[in-house]
């Protein structure tokens, strides 16, 4: 964005956010199709959430998804940097009151995520949010003293190899499959490497554009390991067989992942990694 500092571009991510999250909560509610075919679903198998578990919820927006851990048994801690989004949540949070506490709190402040408290958590979850987020840095570097030994941090983006805002799109061609034309749904992507910043509509309607950070997965996964962590879970979901006469739909292009979930975790000291689960 021109010659915008980080803080600057922080600052207007911020603002688009608080001008949205009303808008965002009305059309949202408790999850739209990607949340509830794609992300939710795979991020559940990855968290893997044991009764009375205590679980952070990072940019948690309108509390949705706290409320759906709060349903499985776990107690949660949920944070977003947006007061109207806070405000959503708690009006929102009806059943399971005493199992979910709400903060504004920024994702990006070092000081504020380390008052959550050390090693207090069993799981950390970010549900497409880090693309949200001018600065990753700051979250992956205090997860690990956030999380008991061995706890889990499983965060959801949109998939950086084929769905970036500014680097990819959705296409449709005329192809001959043994002698009869078909529709053929596809992306076309021309920019991955380079991490990049782009204005866009999550939901068409919204009152402003917001930010989204592109990043590869390199610049995605290295503050993490970096701060310690490991990968040792990952899922790219796609949409099952939908209505193909849309042809720049997700649902045409169910071979290519809209999405990426990936579980990352501190370890104990000297403990390898448990891989398989």
């Amino acid at each position: 964005m021109g010659d915008a500092s980080g803080d600057e571009l922080h600052r207007r991510a911020r603002a688009a956010w608080e001008t949205n999250a009303p808008f965002w909560d009305e059309r949202y509610g408790e999850g739209n199709d990607f949340q509830r075919v794609l992300i939710a679903p795979a991020t559940e198998r990855l968290l893997d959430i044991k009764a009375d578990e205590l679980v952070l919820d990072v940019a948690c927006g309108n509390g949705a998804f706290a409320r759906r851990l709060a349903e499985l048994g776990a107690r949660v801690v949920a944070f977003d940097q947006s007061e109207a989004f806070i405000e959503r949540a708690r009006a929102r949070t009806t059943e399971h009151v005493e199992r979910i506490t709400y903060h504004v709190l920024d994702a990006t402040d070092a000081g504020a995520l380390a008052s959550l408290g050390e090693g207090r958590f069993d799981a950390a979850v970010c549900s497409m949010a880090l693309m949200d987020m001018a600065d990753i840095e700051p979250l992956m570097a205090a997860m690990p003293r956030l999380l008991k030994p061995g706890g889990r941090f499983v965060f959801s983006v949109m998939h950086p190899c084929f769905n970036n805002p500014e680097g990819s799109s959705n296409v449709a061609e005329r192809v001959d499959r043994d002698g009869e034309l078909v529709t053929q749904s596809a992306i076309k992507v021309w920019h991955y490497i380079r991490p990049s910043v782009a204005k866009g509509l999550g939901i068409v309607g919204q009152p402003v554009p917001h930010y989204y950070f592109h990043r590869p997965l390199s610049g995605l996964l290295a503050p993490a390991f970096r701060a310690g962590m490991v990968l040792d879970g990952l899922e790219e979901p796609v949409f099952p067989k939908g209505d193909m006469t849309r042809p720049f739909s997700w649902e045409a292009t169910r071979d290519l992942p809209p999405v990426l979930v990936a579980r990352l975790r501190a370890l104990a000291a000297g403990a390898p990694p448990e891989i398989g689960r």
